[in-house]
């Protein structure tokens, strides 16, 4: 099974919100750059909506075949987003067989991933217990997240465009963290006004 120890962010301003990612691919201690691989990308484009995920690379899989099927959800907001992230948590355990072994003190079952959202009314993270965050800035997720957060708060005063920021921070994470490579996958959208 291959890991997509990645560095995926996130960033808001000016308008518009960016989601970017690194695409190399480890297990143990192999790694696979984009070179040898075609469908690299750890961000899922499903309409308007753009998921940058870390951890297994089947969570790519699964993303893109439950809400590619799926009429019924909403990600507006970080509530709907919990609301669409439990019924998604049902379809992991009955339609694409989730392992629950969790940790025995972990309060809730956890989904075993991380994922970045990018669409027109924000940017969002979920986290493995399903809890949801809306973000006013940026954040990370990821194995290059320290190197990644410090790149974000360094260049957020001093680039005007988000593909700016968001590059500078995924070059960081791969400059120095062994789990993130070049080249990045990145996209923006316009946000919806308020």
């Amino acid at each position: 099974m291959s890991d997509f120890m990645s560095t995926v962010v996130v960033v808001k301003k000016n308008g518009r919100a960016c989601i970017a990612a690194d695409t190399l691919v480890s297990w143990g201690s192999t790694k696979q750059s984009a070179e040898y691989l075609s469908g690299k990308s750890k961000i899922v484009q499903v309409g308007e909506n753009y998921f940058g995920v870390t951890g297994s690379s089947t969570h790519r899989h699964v993303i893109e075949s439950y809400f590619s099927r799926s009429e019924h959800y909403s990600l507006e907001n970080a509530q709907e987003i919990f609301e669409t992230w439990r019924e998604f948590h049902k379809a992991l355990k009955t339609d694409y067989f989730l392992a629950p072994g969790d940790d025995k003190d972990a309060p809730y079952e956890s989904s075993h991933m991380h994922v970045l959202i990018a669409n027109p009314y924000g940017i969002f993270g979920v986290y493995g217990l399903r809890s949801v965050d809306e973000y006013n800035k940026y954040w990370a997720f990821g194995s290059g997240t320290d190197y990644a957060l410090g790149a974000l708060h360094a260049s957020y005063d001093r680039f005007k465009d988000v593909k700016d920021i968001a590059k500078a921070a995924i070059e960081a994470a791969a400059q120095f963290d062994n789990a993130t490579g070049l080249p990045m996958t990145l996209y923006s959208v316009e946000l919806v006004q308020d």
